[in-house]
């Protein structure tokens, strides 16, 4: 029966996970503050599920909540106003909007879901806060569940992101969409926060695992909502590069959770309809001129996956991309994936080069992947003793037990 109570447990159950957060997100417009839009949502939904039995359900669930939500947090202000005055003006300020919620049409409470997006991701916010306000307000993860992703406690996450509303409120960051003049800037720290997200995800820090699916999947999840909010073309690109990346997760380790580099991965296991959208994305990004920072990467990514096997890989003009790279971002790590991709289309001495000058300034002196490309490129130039000392230092600095396991099987074939 469609009024039963287990069947209307089980839509709202089914509606929480698609319609919590642009619920959520409106509250906060509508009542001004993070907490009490958590308390109006949970309230909105516990009243919808001792009704909807009785009352049936409505036309517009997600219209529903909203305007019961706000309702509930009205009267729970005014329960606890009676000798607060700013409590009291609050109320008034509240109930002269007369304006129904339930009336919003979709792209009203899209545009919250935005504004959502960019205050957890504000500047004003550090990365770590940001990162964790994304996750838990935006994707609705629990406390724990980010705490597992980045090997942290509960408390400390939960810290940050209380951090994090204290300082919205405290500096009374808007809840806002950016204006035109300062959307580059914004949106880059909205990207950082999900190509971090993902990134840990693709490739993790630490751990017992090579990869953590649930944070991977919940980056491309937040990339696709972004394009579908916002389709710039750096949206686009990253969209792009994150499932072209991903498309490979089944051929990147062994059935015991080894790593298994990329020229030596099964293509046949790569999702061939991850690598197509993502190259249309791609594609698409690069209309635009010039192309940005994660277009590049995806550009990057497409000839990988287009290459039929590792021999057949354009290295050439993956080193051009990543000197282009160089260009618009400055960065040690992208100049190693240019001296490797050098290295790939010139022999090892070449790549080594670039390598021993990056490590040489101490740019990368505590990056695990500087000392395994360095020691793999010694191995191949036939500099043994180079490359087992290399291998050495890379694991004593890697966290990530397959990579301490791929690094221990490289030493064991170098022999003594």
């Amino acid at each position: 029966m469609q009024n039963s109570p287990e069947y209307i447990r089980q839509l709202l159950s089914d509606i929480y996970q698609k319609e919590s957060r642009p619920v959520f997100a409106t509250l906060i417009r509508l009542l001004g503050d993070f907490d009490s839009a958590e308390d109006a949502l949970h309230d909105a939904f516990k009243a919808a599920l001792e009704q909807w039995t009785e009352n049936g359900i409505p036309s517009s669930p997600r219209a529903w909540l909203i305007s019961t939500g706000r309702f509930k947090a009205i009267d729970r202000i005014r329960r606890q106003s009676k000798f607060n005055p700013l409590q009291i003006q609050q109320v008034r300020q509240m109930e002269a909007d007369t304006a129904d919620p339930s009336k919003q049409i979709d792209k009203e409470i899209e545009d919250d879901v935005l504004r959502l997006i960019f205050t957890c991701c504000h500047p004003a916010l550090a990365l770590d806060t940001r990162t964790a306000m994304t996750l838990r307000e935006v994707c609705n993860l629990t406390t724990e569940e980010i705490a597992s992703a980045f090997l942290a406690t509960s408390s400390t996450i939960a810290q940050r992101i209380v951090r994090g509303k204290a300082k919205i409120r405290e500096t009374k960051i808007p809840f806002e969409v950016p204006q035109q003049h300062e959307l580059p800037d914004r949106l880059g720290t909205v990207l950082q926060v999900i190509y971090l997200v993902f990134n840990e995800g693709y490739y993790a820090s630490s751990g017992a695992t090579v990869t953590r699916v649930d944070l991977s999947s919940e980056a491309i999840r937040l990339g696709r909502l972004l394009h579908d909010l916002l389709p710039s073309p750096e949206v686009t690109g990253l969209l792009g590069l994150m499932l072209l990346h991903e498309s490979r997760r089944p051929a990147r380790t062994t059935a015991a959770g080894d790593l298994i580099l990329l020229e030596d991965q099964d293509r046949s296991l790569w999702n061939r309809d991850m690598i197509a959208e993502g190259t249309s994305l791609v594609e698409q990004a690069f209309l635009s001129k010039p192309p940005g920072l994660y277009t590049l990467q995806a550009a990057i990514a497409a000839l990988h996956a287009e290459a039929k096997n590792a021999e057949a890989t354009d290295w050439a003009q993956i080193a051009g991309l990543y000197t282009l790279l160089l260009r618009i971002n400055p960065s040690p790590v992208i100049e190693l994936n240019r001296a490797v991709a050098i290295a790939m289309h010139k022999g090892p001495e070449a790549g080594l080069l670039h390598i021993e000058a990056i490590l040489e300034r101490g740019e990368l002196k505590d990056y695990p992947l500087a000392y395994s490309a360095r020691a793999e490129l010694c191995r191949r130039a036939g500099r043994t003793g180079e490359a087992r000392i290399s291998w050495e230092r890379a694991l004593s600095l890697t966290q990530q037990d397959p990579e301490r396991r791929f690094i221990e099987r490289k030493l064991q074939e170098l022999g003594p």
